[in-house]
């Protein structure tokens, strides 16, 4: 390693410390064992749900790359994320295909990387991308199922056109 590398922590860092050392804030609401202890776990939030086998096949179908941007101080996020986490695992979704962007309130909106380039707005948002980059579904803060069924009929739309 060379100078000023620290072991686990992205050199694309968007935070330092106050000696320079590069952070990486997480998002803490995409793990699956993540839980505030007021929360009424619904069917949408719940991150010990059973999984429909048909979401997890599409989820790790084609080396998708699942980009989320959420907030750990958004309702939003803490209610659906841990479920979307615990789906991605259940889908055996490798790590290294999944990108977490943390987000803050900014005077002019969300802030964060990635947020102007991909357009986030409200949060979570999660954008799905095959191997080479190209979009292919997204999910924007809440829908009528959860982010995993929602992402897998998009996906599911995807590969019937292709």
């Amino acid at each position: 390693m060379s100078g000023g590398e620290v072991p686990g922590v992205a050199t694309d860092a968007a935070f330092t410390s106050l000696d320079g050392v590069p952070l990486r804030m997480t998002l803490e609401t995409l793990d699956p064992d993540f839980a505030r202890a007021d929360a009424d776990h619904d069917a949408g939030g719940h991150a010990d749900a059973d999984f429909d086998p048909a979401v997890l096949d599409a989820l790790a179908a084609d080396d998708y790359r699942f980009k989320v941007w959420g907030g750990d101080w958004c309702g939003d996020c803490q209610r659906q994320l841990p479920a979307f986490g615990a789906a991605l695992a259940a889908a055996g979704v490798p790590d290294d295909r999944i990108e977490d962007f943390p987000v803050t309130k900014g005077p002019d909106g969300k802030e964060g990387e990635g947020v102007d380039e991909y357009g986030i707005e409200l949060i979570p948002t999660v954008v799905v991308e095959t191997a080479d980059g190209e979009e292919v579904a997204r999910f924007v803060e809440e829908e009528d199922v959860s982010i995993a069924e929602y992402l897998a009929r998009q996906l599911a739309d995807v590969e019937v056109s292709a």
